[in-house]
C-alpha cells in the first residue's frame, strides 16, 4: 500500500505541474497519385490542477494510514 501511495503522490504532483498535453492526428485529404495533401489536427487534453492536489492528499492519507495499520 505504501508503494501505491507514493505513486499517487508522484502522479498528483505531475498533474499539478503539467495541466494537459496535445496529441496530433494526420488525416489524408487528397491522394492523387504522387500528390498527397494531409491535414494535421491538434487535440488538447486538459485537466484542472485541483485534481492533482486531490491525488496528492489521497496519497498522503494512504501512506499515513498504512503506517498506523502496520504498527
Amino acid at each position: 500500500m505504501k508503494t501505491i501511495g507514493i505513486v499517487i503522490i508522484v502522479l498528483g504532483i505531475l498533474m499539478m505541474v503539467y495541466t494537459g498535453f496535445d496529441y496530433v492526428t494526420t488525416k489524408n485529404v487528397v491522394d492523387l497519385g504522387p500528390i498527397q495533401i494531409n491535414k494535421e489536427t491538434s487535440h488538447p487534453v486538459q485537466w484542472s490542477p485541483v485534481i492533482g492536489g486531490i491525488l496528492l492528499v489521497v496519497g498522503i492519507v494512504i501512506i499515513a494510514t498504512t503506517k498506523k495499520i502496520s504498527r
